[in-house]
C-alpha cells in the first residue's frame, strides 16, 4: 500500500482509518475488493457523520489534496454519497424491508434588479410543489418530502454532517408519506433559519431540497424504470419539461420580480454544482440587462474587459475570470462580475483525458465571450495578465481590469439612478 503524506502521522486514529480505507479502493485490484473496502468506508463516514466528527473528514481531506488527489477524489465522493443518502429499516408483514432514500436538490436560477427573495414555503405551494415533484420526476412506488424553506446559498448545510442529519431527518418525513394520498411534502420538518444578511446579487441561486424514498435496490426517478432504460435521456428531458411547465409558475410565486429557470432536480451535490456552472452566463445577461436599463445604453455601447485571476502569486493557474464592464468611450468600470472554473475546467480549454482532439467544451474564456457576443456586448478586451485576486479592502468587493489592466473598484456613475449596485 502507498505511504500516506508525511502530515498523516499528526492524523487522530478516525482520520487515519479514512486515509487507509480511500488508499485501498484506489489500489483495489477487482471489483469485489473495492466494494468490499467501500463499504468498510461507508461504515466509517456513517459513525463519524452521525456523531459530528466533522474535524476528522476533513483532516483526512485536507492531507489528502496536498498530495494523493485520487484518494482524495475517492475520500470525497465518499463523504458526500453518505451525507446524501440513508437507509431505513421496517419490520413489514413479509418481515424486514429496508427502505433507501437519496437528498435531491432542486436548483432555481434567478435574475432581477431587485431582491432575490428566500425563506419559508407556504403551505399551499409546498404540497403543490411536492405533488408535481412526484407526478412528473419519481418512479413508481417512490415518495418524497419537501424541505418547507426556499434556500439560498448562506442557508444551505455548511457541512457534511448538517447534510447527513438534513437527509435523515427529511428521509423519515418521505417515509411517513408512503401510501399517503399525494400531499408529498415536509410536513413535521421544520424552516430552515434565515441566512446572514449577504448582498443581493443580479442572479442567484436558489434550491429545493427533496428527499427520495423508495425499497432498496428499487428506481428512484421515472427515467430509472426498467421499461425506460433504453430511452432514458429522453424520458429524463420530458420529466424536466413538465417539471418547468407545472412548477414553474408555483416557484414564480416565491419569487417575484424576478425571471427564473429551472434545473434537473438531481442528488445534492451534483445538482449545486450543476446549479454553479449554470448560473455564471445568467449572472451576463443580468449584468447587461441592468447596465442597459439603469445608464440607458445599448449593449453595443458597452465594453467588457476580461482577465484570469488565481490565488497564488507566480503560479499560472487561472481560478476564476472577472468581467468588467465600462461604457465604450470610457475607461472606468461600471460593473463586474465574477466567473469562477470549477472540476475539470482549464483555462487552457485542454480536453479530459482520454477524450479524442476537439472534444469538449470551449475554454471558458471562449465561452465568456460568446455569451457577451450573444447578449449584443461586440467589444470585448482579453488582458493576457494573470492577477492574483484581490479585493478591496473597504467592502470587500473583488477587483477588476480595466482596459489598461489596472485592477480598480467597480464603481457606477454618480448620476446613475440609486439600485443593486452588488457583484455576482
Amino acid at each position: 500500500m502507498r505511504r500516506s503524506s508525511k502530515d498523516s502521522t499528526k492524523l487522530s486514529a478516525d482520520s487515519q482509518r479514512l486515509v487507509s480505507i480511500s488508499q485501498a479502493i484506489v489500489q483495489a485490484a477487482s471489483r469485489v475488493e473495492e466494494r468490499t473496502w467501500e463499504r468498510n468506508l461507508d461504515q466509517q463516514l456513517q459513525k463519524l457523520l452521525k456523531t459530528n466528527h466533522q474535524d476528522s473528514i476533513d483532516a483526512a481531506l485536507n492531507v489528502l489534496f496536498k498530495g494523493e488527489l485520487a484518494v482524495y477524489d475517492v475520500l470525497m465522493d465518499g463523504v458526500e454519497a453518505v451525507s446524501e443518502s440513508s437507509t431505513m429499516l421496517e419490520q413489514g408483514a413479509d418481515g424486514e424491508v429496508c427502505w433507501q432514500a437519496l437528498l435531491v436538490a432542486a436548483p432555481v436560477l434567478a435574475w432581477t434588479r431587485f431582491a432575490i427573495a428566500s425563506g419559508t414555503i407556504p403551505n399551499d405551494v409546498l404540497a403543490t410543489l411536492g405533488a408535481h415533484f412526484s407526478a412528473h420526476l419519481l418512479a413508481e412506488g417512490a415518495q418524497a418530502a419537501v424541505a418547507p424553506t426556499l434556500y439560498s446559498i448562506d442557508q444551505l448545510p455548511r457541512t457534511h454532517a448538517e447534510t447527513y442529519a438534513l437527509t435523515h431527518k427529511l428521509a423519515q418525513a418521505a417515509h411517513k408519506n408512503n401510501g399517503g394520498n399525494g400531499n408529498k411534502n415536509g410536513s413535521g420538518v421544520k424552516p430552515a433559519a434565515p441566512g446572514p444578511d449577504t448582498s443581493q446579487f443580479l442572479a442567484d441561486t436558489r434550491y429545493l431540497l427533496i428527499a427520495v424514498v423508495a425499497r432498496k435496490d428499487a428506481p428512484l426517478f421515472r427515467w430509472q424504470e426498467a421499461q425506460h432504460h433504453l430511452n432514458f435521456e429522453a424520458v429524463r428531458e420530458a420529466a424536466l419539461e413538465q417539471w418547468r411547465a407545472q412548477a414553474g409558475p408555483n416557484v414564480t410565486r416565491l419569487l417575484p420580480g424576478c425571471g427564473v429557470e429551472l434545473l434537473l432536480p438531481e442528488a445534492y451535490y451534483m445538482a449545486c454544482r450543476e446549479a454553479d456552472r449554470q448560473v455564471r452566463p445568467v449572472s451576463i445577461r443580468a449584468a447587461v440587462h441592468y447596465l442597459t436599463h439603469t445608464l440607458n445604453v445599448e449593449p453595443s455601447d458597452l465594453r467588457a474587459v476580461v482577465a484570469g485571476f488565481g490565488d497564488e502569486p507566480g503560479d499560472s493557474q487561472v481560478d476564476e475570470y472577472r468581467v468588467g464592464f465600462t461604457l465604450r468611450q470610457s475607461t472606468d468600470v461600471v460593473y463586474g462580475i465574477v466567473w469562477p472554473l470549477y472540476g475539470q475546467e482549464d483555462e487552457d480549454g485542454a480536453p479530459a483525458e482520454g477524450a479524442p482532439a476537439g472534444a469538449g467544451p470551449l475554454p471558458p474564456v471562449e465561452e465568456i465571450v460568446g455569451h457577451l457576443h450573444e447578449v449584443g456586448v461586440s467589444h470585448v478586451k482579453r488582458i493576457g495578465e494573470r492577477y492574483v485576486a484581490e479585493y478591496c479592502d473597504d467592502c470587500g468587493a473583488p477587483l477588476f481590469a480595466d482596459p489598461s489592466g489596472e485592477l480598480v473598484h467597480a464603481e457606477m456613475p454618480e448620476d446613475a439612478p440609486a439600485g443593486n449596485e452588488h457583484f455576482h
